[in-house]
């Protein structure tokens, strides 16, 4: 949606209304970044800033009249509603009360969506907890990253672990019964003891869903200037700690359904499944991505960009492009690869038309190797999960 193109021919917004799910067509989630910290993280490469004391508000309104006129477009229910960051809770909680309300009064939202809010420890409140309850938000995702507060300090994070298990219970006491938690491997001077203590301290939190990931060295971050001066573990130790977290977690009864992502029995994040499912989703605010009516597009990575563009009816579209057949024949693999669930050949077939026998061939090699599996559907295993990256190119050299 090309914001020259776009009219505001439509400024009294839907009435809110919720409708019965429609499973003919995948449904489409909404990404809302709010790119706003008090401090950025040694190796956070998001883009996010620090703001200044007028700029909450404004970018609300941004937010607001940029949902406005996206939503004559979106014909079918959404699903899924997802406020990232940066920290969300940055904006103010009358901002998010008001975003959260505005987003279901202007879409058609399912029966039983899944609206999930992020956030970090230091910036939880009861009162805001309450709050969000209140205006629809059914799920929290809560940036632990470490039990071991020398660890936090060493990614530069403002939470004690006293501080995550306290906003933990918080939720609970605000009556949310769906939490994930995220959760971190491979931190400067991090040992295998200490990971399983805070695996164990995480378990012991009892979240309905657990993402647990790799830290990885972006250029452009503080943690990349000291680099070579780091204790960070090898990539032999990152897969121990993977494995270490494999084991845990599904001991204590999460479902090991993404490379990175384990949850307990139905409490798979819905919002994200959409993007390695390949199914539609729209991202408002600065540097964020849609994939929506057969065309990916980027907003510009810039908040005063943004914020002057939608107050001027100018350009925020970065980069537009169409998905082509065999692009997306590639993404479907190499997305689904990252499931547990893996894909149906047939699947494929009917969707692209085409079924190279070379990547039969490729992945009945992995499954000799014990990196992939079939029964019906092709999949990794655990220890493909290990090699992806490895695995998925050398089968998209394929397509």
């Amino acid at each position: 949606m090309n914001r020259r193109d776009r009219k505001r021919i439509n400024k009294e917004p839907r009435a809110k209304r919720r409708v019965t799910d429609d499973r003919l067509e995948p449904l489409p989630g909404i990404y809302i970044h709010i790119p706003f910290c008090r401090k950025k993280c040694d190796y956070c490469d998001f883009y996010s800033v620090i703001p200044a004391s007028d700029l909450q508000q404004r970018y609300t309104e941004a937010l607001l009249t940029h949902l406005r006129e996206t939503s004559q477009f979106v014909h079918s229910p959404v699903e899924t509603v997802y406020i990232g960051g940066g920290t969300p809770a940055m904006l103010g909680e009358k901002n998010l009360v008001t975003l959260l309300k505005e987003v279901q009064r202007l879409y058609a939202i399912t029966s039983s969506p899944e609206i999930t809010v992020e956030l970090n420890p230091e910036s939880t409140s009861f009162k805001l907890l309450s709050s969000l309850k209140k205006a629809g938000c059914t799920r929290l995702s809560i940036g632990v990253q470490s039990a071991v507060d020398d660890e936090l300090k060493k990614l530069g994070r403002l939470h004690t672990f006293d501080e995550a298990k306290s906003a933990v219970e918080l939720c609970r006491k605000a009556g949310f019964d769906n939490i994930s938690v995220d959760l971190m491997y491979g931190i400067e001077g991090q040992t295998p003891e200490s990971f399983r203590y805070s695996l164990q301290e995480v378990i012991n939190l009892d979240p309905e869903h657990v993402s647990c990931y790799g830290l990885k060295v972006e250029q452009g971050t503080p943690l990349w200037d000291r680099r070579e001066t780091a204790d960070l573990p090898d990539d032999d130790a990152q897969a121990d700690f993977y494995e270490t977290a494999c084991t845990m977690l599904r001991q204590a009864g999460y479902q090991h359904y993404e490379i990175s992502n384990f949850a307990k029995p139905g409490y798979a994040s819905q919002h994200n499944l959409k993007y390695w499912r390949l199914e539609p989703y729209l991202g408002f605010g600065p540097g964020a991505h849609s994939d929506f009516a057969g065309r990916r597009y980027s907003i510009v990575s810039s908040l005063d960009a943004y914020i002057e563009g939608i107050e001027n009816d100018g350009e925020v579209i970065e980069e537009m492009e169409e998905i082509l057949p065999q692009q997306r024949a590639a993404e479907y693999v190499m997305l689904r690869l990252r499931l547990a669930e893996g894909f149906d050949p047939s699947e494929f077939l009917r969707q692209f038309m085409i079924w190279p026998d070379s990547i039969e061939d490729k992945l009945r090699e992995y499954e000799k190797s014990g990196h992939a599996k079939v029964d019906g559907r092709w999949s990794l295993t655990e220890k493909g999960f290990l090699i992806s990256n490895t695995i998925i190119s050398s089968l998209l050299e394929y397509i």
